[in-house]
């Protein structure tokens, strides 16, 4: 289990959830399956069929910015994380996420891995499979809100995102729990920050 997205100033956060066989597949490792931040898109893309193939089970859990906006960032990122997990099937026995914060209310056992991503393969997997599925999301959406460069920046506050968020203000994907500079921004180095953090 990892997610995508949670400091992001747009669109929703993601998580994935992936079940690997056991012996873990051979073929990912050598494929090159580790943390998604240290593969470009182009390799992210390749693995994604090479995943989805060997896992088990595999899945995808959302929370919307209207649900980021109303439980607090954390709170929406472990709401994606048990969607995720809820449409597994098998239904796991155990799950690995990735940080130093289990799941709340979740049923079933967990273990936090910090750097999880870098160390264990299925949340390597998941990590890749999120993070796919959620930039294709914002490059599509940059399509309805252009102008603030989803494209490079993925909704993440780059100094050019902040710039247009100053210039043109939020869109209804923008998470307006967070700082978004939008009043006042006279520097790119005023990047958004959540305004709540706290479970």
């Amino acid at each position: 289990m990892d997610e995508v997205g949670r400091g992001a100033l747009f669109g929703p956060v993601v998580a994935g959830a992936v079940i690997l066989p056991e012996p873990l597949p051979a073929m990912l490792i050598e494929a090159g399956v580790t943390d998604s931040k240290r593969l470009t898109p182009a390799v992210r893309a390749r693995l994604v069929p090479l995943i989805q193939d060997v896992a088990i089970a595999h899945a995808i859990g959302i929370a919307s910015v209207a649900e980021i906006d109303r439980l607090n960032i954390l709170q929406a990122t472990f709401l994606a994380m048990r969607r995720a997990i809820a449409r597994l099937d098998p239904e796991p026995h155990q799950c690995l996420v990735d940080g130093n914060r289990p799941i709340p209310h979740l049923a079933i056992a967990q273990q936090t891995l910090i750097k999880g991503d870098q160390i264990s393969l299925s949340i390597a997997s998941a990590s890749i499979l999120a993070k796919v599925w959620r930039d294709t999301l914002i490059i599509r959406l940059e399509k309805r809100y252009p102008g603030y460069f989803l494209e490079s920046n993925k909704g993440y506050g780059t100094a050019a995102h902040c710039r247009a968020i100053a210039q043109l203000g939020t869109t209804r994907q923008h998470r307006r729990s967070f700082k978004l500079g939008h009043s006042g921004l006279n520097s790119s180095a005023a990047l958004c920050m959540p305004l709540d953090l706290k479970p």
